[in-house]
């Protein structure tokens, strides 16, 4: 099969996060038309997670070529940049406040960042409950795409932005990502300054990180009067299930917790204790280093489904600049193909240099020193 002008291709995304979104909006200002395929029934179908920092070197420059750059910045958080080292005894250790105008890495909830992309798409460029199980074709196309509900439907291009159990990526790469060693256990907390006012003055308007060397609580304001708390472990990945637990179990999970942490003040230890709901399990999973594949004209990868590494400030950034930077290529482009060539010689080589980076660095936020004032934090 030749490959078709981008212009002509029916081009699949999988993924309705920021990456794939980002594709398909700077996709459409260039006149090409793309189809994006979530597995969820609607937008609201689930929590969307936490903040997220944008950065100007990356994940804003995406935003620009999307034409939200403005928008992003009305919704954005500047006083987020806050940040806060504590000690287990919560003393403060470091202190951070973001300079008056500085705009490098505001903070934004990802479920706004979500809907300012979805809001800037043509009706109809998503399509809600369509999960994707796995992809089949010639490695030249046409590629057909199969979805949970028996459905196909064919793809000149296939672009995996699905996450860390990418479906799109059996089909150029047999990577699995493997646990870290790492987990994260997520608390919530609403109605802050009137419900949890001690944890509020501990974390301020941004983030706030303490930790001993085997355990740490990273907690980060959300917009909406919301607190977000990390509960960072050394655990197997089954820690929760080898001492007999459920996931539900909230109460035997927290006094499992505060065993862990009965040295630690309890003003911190509030972050444990006083949680609104379930805890939600988060063990770090990253894929191996480099993650390469031999070039594909119909497949290819953005975000996590092409390089998921340890959630230390990066992780969505990468993702909308590898959308941003497949996303003109196609329109630059004289072929699918070619687009698909040249996006590679680019992602590639940069996703290895940051994975290499960051390889093991989930451990880095049980150290005592924590995130620096440089740093990059959880998202």
């Amino acid at each position: 099969m030749t490959s078709p002008h981008p212009s002509r291709a029916r081009i699949s995304i999988v993924g309705a996060g920021p990456g794939g979104l980002t594709c398909a909006r700077i996709l459409q200002r260039h006149g090409i038309r793309a189809t994006v395929h979530d597995r969820d029934a609607r937008p609201e179908a689930r929590d969307q997670g936490g903040s997220l920092d944008l950065h100007a070197d990356n994940g804003q420059i995406a935003l620009r070529e999307a034409g939200l750059l403005e928008r992003f910045f009305e919704l954005a958080r500047p006083e987020g940049q806050e940040m806060r080292r504590l000690d287990p005894s919560g003393a403060l250790t470091f202190h951070r406040m973001p300079e008056p105008g500085e705009l490098f890495k505001p903070e934004i909830d990802r479920g706004q960042l979500r809907g300012m992309l979805l809001d800037s798409l043509h009706p109809g460029t998503v399509r809600w409950g369509r999960g994707v199980e796995r992809v089949s074709g010639p490695a030249r196309g046409p590629r057909r795409l199969h979805f949970s509900d028996g459905s196909t439907t064919e793809a000149d291009l296939v672009i995996g932005a699905d996450g860390a159990f990418s479906r799109v990526r059996p089909a150029v790469s047999p990577a699995t990502p493997g646990y870290s060693g790492v987990s994260f256990l997520e608390a919530w907390f609403s109605d802050v300054d009137r419900r949890h006012p001690e944890i509020a003055e501990l974390v301020g308007r941004g983030g706030a990180h303490a930790a001993d060397g085997e355990r740490a609580l990273f907690a980060q304001r959300n917009s909406g009067d919301r607190i977000r708390v990390y509960i960072v472990q050394r655990v197997p990945a089954d820690w929760i299930a080898a001492r007999g637990l459920r996931r539900d179990d909230t109460a035997g999970i927290r006094g499992l917790l505060l065993e862990r942490f009965a040295h630690w003040s309890p003003r911190l230890r509030r972050m444990i204790t006083d949680n609104e709901g379930a805890y939600v399990d988060r063990p770090i999973l990253a894929l191996p280093v480099p993650h390469v594949w031999e070039h594909s004209p119909t497949v290819t990868l953005l975000g996590d489904a092409a390089h998921l590494m340890p959630p230390l400030g990066v992780g969505v950034n990468l993702a909308m600049l590898d959308a941003c930077e497949l996303a003109l290529a196609l329109a630059r482009a004289a072929t699918v193909d070619d687009a698909v060539r040249a996006y590679g010689t680019t992602m590639l080589p940069r996703s290895t240099e940051t994975a290499k980076m960051l390889e093991g660095a989930a451990a880095h936020l049980l150290e005592a020193e924590g995130p620096g004032p440089d740093e990059d934090v959880p998202q």
